[in-house]
């Protein structure tokens, strides 16, 4: 009885085994493990003081935040329903706005050509310049809605050049966008101009010769209003109409303002539609069937004046605005922390490289040793043997 053996006794042993076996090959390998461990410690040394230290630059900014524009609050001193379309919507993500302006090739290839970094860099192309730029910057917003620009550079003192640099360029290139977009509109608001005031002279000068031929001088006063009511309306509609197709030279039809417009000229539309049957029917009594020809033919030439004199001063307005729009400066970038020369390298991280590279190098070694380990105890096998010679068969053929 006593010959028995525990059925739960023989895998605790054969652990205890093959722990004091690893633990065996170790220590008949000790030498090896210490010794590479001790040259690969010494040659990381070696290799992080040779790495010449690198200075990160950091600037921290707060991109313009998206609000009404100049034209937007003129707008509502027009009165009316026109006053609608003042309203301005926020661009979405001006952050990842400003980020793509800050990684895009016009700011790149103008820092490249401002510090001539093609040369410094000795890169054969403008491309791997871009890259090596690139390479080097990190920008990242956060969730505080900071930009942040990051340079790096052997050179504390030009790292930070660089790292402010790219707010120059881009408080630059954000006025130059800006600028463009308002000329673009003015010059449009201009040509209207232009025509809307041949038109005025032209309906003028007809009803100049009009009064002249038939000696009437105004209608009665209800008429007056009628026309007067109906040809702003009518100049309102058009002067929306020509907004509409200015803002269509930089905006979709799925923008918000340009959608409001939309909305405005409909609602104009049903006004116009109102007061036009209105006037010819009972609720406000113009007999103009019963006017003879000559003060029909006097009717619509008045008409056609107030709606053309309408018409001008609205576009009159909107081109003084859209000409403040294109002189006022654009929202200036806002630093919040200006980059300054760096005291302390960020990299490379010396301590690190080395203790990385001792811990890889112990590992290693240790897989070493159970290697040659196996090799040993293979040759003395012949089945071991032939295995292991397979095996380095086939690693020779895969190198």
């Amino acid at each position: 009885m006593q010959n028995q053996t525990n059925p739960t006794q023989a895998p605790m042993d054969d652990d205890e085994i093959n722990l004091m076996d690893l633990l065996l090959v170790i220590a008949k390998h000790n030498r090896f493990i210490i010794k590479l461990t001790l040259v690969v410690a010494v040659l990381a040394v070696v290799y992080a003081l040779l790495q010449p230290p690198i200075f990160t630059a950091k600037t921290v900014i707060l991109p313009p935040q998206q609000g009404s524009s100049m034209a937007s609050m003129l707008l509502g001193q027009l009165g009316g329903l026109a006053g609608l379309a003042g309203g301005a919507a926020g661009i979405k993500g001006p952050n990842d706005l400003h980020i793509g302006m800050l990684k895009s090739r016009t700011i790149a290839d103008v820092l490249i050509k401002r510090f001539d970094l093609q040369t410094l860099w000795e890169a054969k192309t403008m491309e791997a310049t871009r890259k090596a730029l690139e390479g080097s910057t990190v920008i990242a917003s956060g969730k505080d809605g900071f930009i942040t620009i990051e340079y790096s550079d052997k050179d504390p003192q030009f790292a930070a050049t660089i790292a402010n640099a790219y707010v120059e360029e881009l408080d630059r290139l954000n006025s130059t966008l800006a600028v463009t977009e308002a000329s673009r509109k003015r010059l449009f608001f201009e040509r209207q101009l232009k025509g809307s005031r041949a038109n005025l002279d032209a309906a003028e000068n007809a009803l100049k010769q009009t009064q002249e031929r038939t000696g009437l001088i105004q209608l009665e006063k209800q008429g007056g209003a009628i026309i007067e009511a109906v040809a702003n309306v009518r100049a309102q509609i058009a002067a929306k109409e020509v907004e509409l197709a200015a803002m269509g030279a930089f905006a979709t039809p799925q923008n918000p303002d340009y959608r409001q417009i939309q909305q405005v000229i409909v609602g104009l539309r049903a006004q116009l539609a109102k007061l036009e049957a209105n006037s010819a029917g009972s609720d406000i009594k113009v007999p103009t069937g019963k006017l003879p020809e000559t003060g029909l033919e006097f009717l619509r030439k008045t008409r056609e004046f107030k709606y053309q004199e309408t018409l001008f001063e609205l576009l009159s307005k909107q081109f003084e605005i859209a000409k403040i729009d294109e002189a006022k400066d654009a929202s200036l970038i806002q630093v919040v922390d200006k980059a300054l020369m760096p005291e302390k390298k960020s990299k490379p991280k010396r301590a690190l490289i080395v203790i990385l590279a001792t811990m890889m190098a112990f590992f290693i070694g240790i897989l070493l040793a159970f290697f040659k380990e196996a090799s040993a105890r293979a040759s003395l096998d012949p089945a071991s043997a032939e295995r292991m010679s397979l095996l380095r068969r086939y690693l020779r053929r895969g190198a």
